[in-house]
């Protein structure tokens, strides 16, 4: 009993979580119809909501402002509204924060999560994987002595939420794992083990 009861759950748990992620996106995406006006939403017509509607909204809308705005006059908007939006107090630098933030998560030209690293954390004998995001900047680079770099260590089962260190770059040790293996290792509590590397790889030199 045992045995086909925690085969079924092998089964049914990733399909559960699976349909829960997506019924938390679809849902959350549909909420672009509450823009549209009421005589022209399905219930007007049909006297119910269609699921995933909002979603081909939310996408249409996506592609067309990109559409839009990959040209000189587009370009010339968005520049009026980001200058606009610049000289409102509070809205400015929360605004030019979350902007910077998206310009390096979303560009082709990024520099987030670059490579997947290995460091010492939260303490010299304890191991963990982070993501290799920059260099430190501005005035902060003036107090560190040495080579430094920026990594960002994600939390398990959720990498959305973790932690910003700057650390020695003679600490980090860099892995020859891709990114999107390295967070499926991180998200599963090292359930999923990335394929093993060549021997001399696995013998990982530190970041030069």
């Amino acid at each position: 009993m045992r045995k086909y009861f925690i085969t079924g759950l092998l089964i049914l748990v990733p399909l559960a979580i699976t349909a829960w992620v997506l019924n938390l996106v679809i849902s959350t995406m549909d909420q672009s119809l509450l823009f549209v006006p009421e005589r022209w939403q399905p219930r007007t017509f049909i006297g119910f909501d269609i699921p995933g509607l909002g979603t081909l909204l939310t996408i249409v809308i996506v592609f067309l402002t990109g559409l839009l705005t990959n040209n000189l006059v587009g370009n010339y908007v968005v520049k009026l509204w980001e200058k606009l939006l610049t000289r409102i107090p509070v809205v400015s630098s929360l605004y030019s924060s979350v902007k910077q933030v998206s310009d390096t998560l979303f560009s082709s030209s990024g520099n987030a999560f670059r490579k997947a690293v290995l460091i010492p954390y939260p303490h010299q004998n304890s191991w963990t994987i982070a993501f290799l995001t920059g260099a430190p900047g501005g005035d902060v680079k003036n107090h560190l002595v040495g080579d430094y770099v920026s990594v960002y260590v994600p939390t398990t089962p959720n990498p959305t939420s973790g932690f910003f260190l700057m650390m020695a770059k003679q600490d980090v040790v860099e892995l020859d794992m891709s990114v999107d293996a390295a967070l499926k290792y991180i998200v599963s509590m090292g359930v999923v083990a990335p394929e093993d590397a060549p021997k001399a790889i696995v013998e990982a030199s530190k970041i030069n």
